[in-house]
């Protein structure tokens, strides 16, 4: 199960609660990804170097919310106010390979980064994936600009890299504010059809529909049905339509659509390709936007998406476990074991993290695999982590094996507890004491 969140954020901060965007409270099962693709972050000079040093508040802010909940981010990507983030389970860790991240520049001719596309590309349980997060050139009269720029950013991402094109992933996804709009129809016929929920009136005249039925490479996309108000422009905070002098005409400028790659090769075959050859269906359970959220002149728009995959992959690349009782008395030992094609390297370690943990890098403590042995068969392999590394206070925590070669995580373990140490154990009875004896001159100065 896929959530993706496209969203013009107007270079606003991030709103006090994501509960319905990220549909948080669904009675359904849970997600197993998140996908958000932002545009128009705030890429001041000084916003945009101090985000290269550290996580952005937008990246920050999402993994807030979403680790507690048992979702790492898997990747992003940044080009000024584009923002790609992809989340994952847990579970799902071991069987994601081959991460890439790419941009593309399509500003003042190739040279700017203020639009463009940036994309996170993956081999999942086998199959490869690609998200795209576009930011297109606006107003009503750059059609050809933008379908131009389109075509520009699948050729070049990727390119002359040794992974697919973008076209050839068994699934694309493209999203973001493509900004195409509403053509001929005057702003009062627009509104009006809006006010009525007559979306179908203007669907024909939308220019990305009509761009589907002549242009070639656009034919293949696939999207769900429009079936909410256009969400753009918006009066900020309001669900009022642009009242400023410009009274822009509404539009559906955010957009997600997707791309099934063995759909296009057998299109033209007549019902040669039977359905048991597929290894990969993509379904759309819901295309929604979400007007409650006013902090820019966008609404959000998402997309939920049921994968099912036939796994190519069903085997993690290492298995670890942690052996006997684990706690900061006595260093501790790893006991793992990788499959023959893993290509391990001297530069490859197993972290210690805790069960919320954020991101790869989030790490309590790690051991190097190869300076860190203590023991060899042709079944597995023996690791030690230092007692002095150990978290005292213990809790819930996880083993991630991370490959130098791959650049990411191949194996990981059930989580597990650590158990306090004694003297965390003293030491809070003595804090407890010491709280409890000084109580009575709490409460005598506060009726002072």
């Amino acid at each position: 199960r896929l959530h993706l969140v496209t969203w013009n954020v107007g270079t606003a901060s991030p709103p006090p609660d994501v509960t319905s965007l990220l549909q948080l409270n669904s009675l359904g099962p849970t997600m197993d990804m998140y996908v958000i693709g932002l545009q128009e972050v705030n890429s001041k000079i000084t916003n945009f170097l101090s985000d290269l040093a550290f996580d952005d508040p937008w990246s920050i802010f999402f993994m807030t919310v979403l680790s507690p909940l048992g979702y790492i981010k898997l990747s992003s990507i940044r080009m000024q106010g584009l923002l790609l983030l992809t989340f994952v389970k847990h579970i799902h860790l071991p069987f994601i390979r081959d991460i890439h991240t790419q941009f593309t520049r399509t500003g003042l001719y190739g040279y700017w980064g203020n639009k463009g596309g940036v994309s996170i590309r993956m081999s999942l349980y086998g199959h490869t994936i690609c998200f795209m997060n576009c930011h297109l050139p606006a107003h009503m009269e750059n059609t050809e600009q933008r379908l131009d720029d389109f075509e520009k950013i699948l050729e070049m991402q990727f390119e002359g890299e040794n992974i697919p094109s973008t076209l050839e992933h068994d699934v694309l996804f493209w999203f973001g504010d493509l900004n195409f709009r509403i053509a001929d129809y005057g702003i009062h016929f627009v509104r009006e059809s809006i006010n009525n929920k007559r979306y179908s009136l203007l669907w024909e005249k939308d220019q990305l529909n009509m761009a589907k039925k002549t242009e070639a490479f656009l034919k293949e996309f696939i999207e769900g049905p429009l079936q909410f108000k256009p969400t753009y422009k918006f009066d900020l905070y309001s669900d009022v339509y642009d009242t400023s002098e410009k009274k822009r005409k509404p539009a559906w400028t955010d957009r997600i659509l997707w791309r099934v790659k063995h759909l296009c090769q057998n299109a033209s075959k007549e019902g040669e390709f039977s359905e048991e050859e597929q290894t990969i269906f993509v379904t759309l359970n819901n295309y929604v936007s979400h007007m409650s959220y006013g902090i820019s002149d966008h609404k959000p728009v998402t997309g939920t998406f049921g994968l099912e995959l036939k796994p190519l992959v069903s085997v993690p690349l290492v298995v670890l476990n942690p052996e006997g009782e684990w706690s900061a008395e006595h260093d501790v030992i790893i006991r793992y074991s990788a499959v023959p094609e893993l290509p391990s390297s001297a530069w490859d370690w197993i972290g210690l993290f805790k069960v919320t943990f954020r991101h790869m890098n989030d790490y309590v403590t790690y051991a190097w695999v190869e300076d860190d042995e203590i023991s060899s068969n042709k079944d597995s392999k023996q690791v030690y982590m230092s007692a002095s590394e150990i978290p005292t206070m213990g809790g819930e925590f996880l083993l991630c094996y991370y490959s130098n070669n791959l650049q990411t995580i191949v194996g990981i373990s059930e989580p597990f507890q650590i158990l306090p140490s004694k003297t965390s154990i003293e030491k809070d009875l003595t804090q407890e004491e010491n709280s409890w004896m000084q109580k009575p001159d709490d409460l005598e100065s506060r009726d002072e």
